[in-house]
This record gives structure tokens, sequence and C-alpha cells, in this order.
């Protein structure tokens, strides 16, 4: 895991992050429905999408969002999406595209990234607390709204 690194999202890795495979049950926690709303006004020239790379092998994906402007709040600085392959989960990965994500929030002078997820089960709430996301809201959908202060 020593050759861990980010590049932005490309021609050359976009197959490969659409090939990422899920552990079974975790296909049901990938877009909430505020994520899917959300996406019809999302501007692309605020969206960070990078490929997490382990020496030439695509393992993860993160996207996030950074819109000052944004009409909702927790909208405004939030991680959209985090991916990282089966095979590859439980070595750190998905901690490393965090901390990536919280320094391109510090760059850009926001305070906190804000994620929304669907508890449950087999969910991602666990991943988000060990690295460091305090549940603050709930969406009218029931969804968790959590924040990492930066």
């Amino acid at each position: 895991m020593a050759d861990l690194r980010v590049e932005e999202l490309s021609a050359s890795t976009i197959v490969a992050v659409n090939t990422l495979s899920l552990k079974p049950g975790q296909e049901r926690f990938i877009a909430p429905e505020s994520y899917a709303i959300a996406a019809t006004v999302v501007d692309p020239a605020t969206s960070w999408q990078r490929v997490i790379l382990d020496g030439d092998e695509v393992v993860g994906f993160v996207s996030a969002g950074f819109d000052e402007d944004a009409p909702h709040e927790h909208f405004r600085s939030v991680l959209w999406r985090i991916n990282v392959d089966a095979d590859d989960q439980g070595r750190g990965i998905g901690r490393y595209a965090v901390d990536q994500l919280v320094d391109e929030a510090r760059a850009r002078g926001f305070d906190h990234v804000n994620v929304i997820y669907e508890a449950g089960e087999g969910g991602p709430d666990a991943f988000f607390r060990r690295v460091g996301f305090t549940p603050v809201d709930e969406t009218e959908y029931g969804e968790v709204v959590a924040q990492i202060r930066l």
C-alpha cells in the first residue's frame, strides 16, 4: 500500500472505476436519493473526481463537490461517493481517499466536509465514523448527514 496516490478521473481510468467490485449487500448503499436529486443541479466545474491507485492498479474512486453557492448547505462541501474495490477493502484505502479529500477541502477554504448516506446493516456508517465523520442531521428522506470538521 506504500504506492497509493490520487489522480484525476480520466478516459484511461474510467473503465477501471466502472468495474470496481462491491461486497455482497453494498450495492444498496451506493447512491442515496438525495444525491440523485442534487446531481441534477451540480455544476461540473465544482466537482472533484479522483481515482485511487495502488501502483498502476485502480483500487478506488472518490467524488466530491465544492460549491459555496449550492442551494443546500449539505451540498456546498460534500463527499458524493467513495468506492473501494471489494478485494482491497480493509487496507486503509478509504481512509487515504478521505484524507486526500480533506486536504482538497482545506486548500479550497472549506472548514468541513459533509457526507450523506443511508443507515443500515452492512452500510457505511462505521467506516464514516472511523475516519472522523459525526452525524449532524437527517435529510427529508431519512438519510444520515454526517460531517467532518477540518
